[in-house]
């Protein structure tokens, strides 16, 4: 299982949403930099960065700051989303360091896209998926789509991609606990690996998710518990790591 610490980028400060509001946005660190290292000294094998301003205004807009974690730290595989819709922002991505790249809106909006990319740069890609009640939602969560999100996922699965981010908007930022019973059934439903996202709130959402890795559920993806303080990130690393029998 692997833990993912979230770094949100806003205008060049590490942010958090609630329920992908940017009025509702929490300064956590003015120096993201500093907070990815926070996180790597803790044990991280990954982080999760999302380009905020990217995501609601299009392009790449904290380029610098993903760039500047990206050759800091060139050991640890980073994913980034956020604004991506078109194959010039994947390449320039991907020079930068970043191992994969998060398609979210233009992947449900234009589905051929994901295919182009996947056919472009293999096991590069990665698609999240956000739903409430089983649907998908677009435009920064603004919008609720008529897709099924298990309906989508086999067909991104058959296209390619290298994992699917699962977001239960209704719990993003909420620290409300994961929807592990939606999460399963969407793993169990494809063979790519399947990602958690939203609500994880404490050591019991992490042994969880554990509790049904074998279903598929390879990774979670942890924000505002990590930045509030009701999980500390070096204690559920360990936690994990005994129950795989590291420790």
């Amino acid at each position: 299982m692997l833990l993912i610490p979230a770094i949100d980028l806003k205008e060049g400060q590490c942010v958090r949403l609630r329920q992908g509001r940017m009025e509702e946005a929490t300064v956590f660190s003015e120096d993201p930099l500093s907070v990815a290292e926070r996180w790597i000294a803790a044990g991280a094998q990954r982080l999760h960065l999302v380009d905020l301003d990217g995501a609601f205004a299009g392009g790449r807009r904290n380029a610098s700051i993903v760039e500047q974690i990206a050759k800091g730290f060139p050991e640890i595989p980073i994913q980034v989303g956020g604004g991506i819709r078109d194959a010039d922002t994947v390449q320039a991505y991907l020079d930068a360091g970043v191992s994969y790249v998060i398609l979210g809106t233009k992947a449900v909006s234009a589905p051929h896209f994901v295919n182009d990319l996947c056919l472009e740069f293999p096991q590069h890609i990665i698609v999240g998926l956000d739903a409430k009640d089983g649907r998908v939602a677009i435009n920064g969560w603004s919008k609720l789509s008529n897709h099924d999100v298990i309906d989508l996922a086999q067909r991104f699965e058959e296209d390619g991609v290298a994992a699917i981010i699962y977001t239960d908007i209704s719990r993003d930022g909420m620290l409300s606990g994961v929807n592990v019973e939606a999460t399963t059934r969407l793993a169990q439903s494809v063979h790519v690996p399947v990602i958690a996202s939203g609500g994880v709130n404490n050591l019991e959402d992490i042994e969880a998710l554990c509790a049904v890795e074998e279903e598929g559920v390879s990774g979670v993806i942890i924000g505002r518990a990590l930045y509030e303080g009701s999980l500390d990130f070096a204690e559920a690393q360990r936690r994990v790591n005994a129950l795989n029998g590291k420790e």
